[in-house]
């Protein structure tokens, strides 16, 4: 029995959800998304509200019913509001700045690391060691503050590295001399 499945998804005003067949499209202020999903699940439109229904109680049909409904509020959710992730930078020297489109990181290595930002995200440096991705897709916002933060992740000594805003780093006690 899926909960997050069988809850109804609300349209909030301004936001337009068209199906055709398998395939979802959500247009609202911020921009549009589309995505295919499982021909198994059965996704409806009434007034303002998204159900989503299963056709059976097999596992797959389980796992897809939950997944199906949590993507569309995503879509519904990134259109309206959009997503965002901050990432912080801890270290002595290490900054990051817009050069144009681009994300320039210093960080300890012996050449700059540089980003392009991707189609329809936006890269904001409002400090030198402060990062904000933003976009209306959740899944591509996250995958890219995840690509920035794997060219130097925290180090468990020092601390030091990218890392999201408000992460815990477990620190370890370094080597002890007599």
């Amino acid at each position: 029995m899926s909960r997050v499945g069988k809850k109804p998804i609300e349209i909030p005003s301004g936001v337009t959800v068209t199906l055709d067949g398998n395939t979802v499209t959500v247009k609202g202020a911020k921009g549009e998304l589309t995505r295919s999903f499982n021909p198994d699940i059965t996704i409806s439109v009434e007034e303002n509200i998204i159900n989503i229904s299963r056709p059976s109680e097999a596992k797959a049909h389980r796992a897809l019913h939950g997944t199906t409904r949590a993507l569309l509020a995503n879509m519904v959710e990134g259109v309206s509001n959009g997503y965002q992730k901050s990432l912080e930078l801890i270290g002595v020297g290490y900054r990051a700045q817009k050069q144009g489109a681009k994300l320039v990181l210093n960080v300890g290595y012996s050449h700059p690391v540089e980003f392009e930002a991707e189609n329809g995200l936006e890269i904001e440096v409002p400090s030198n060691t402060k990062i904000i991705v933003k976009g209306i897709s959740k899944e591509r916002v996250g995958a890219l503050a995840a690509k920035i933060r794997d060219v130097r992740p925290p180090e468990p000594y020092k601390g030091k590295g990218i890392r999201y805003e408000g992460e815990f780093v477990r620190r370890k006690e370094g080597k002890t001399g007599k």
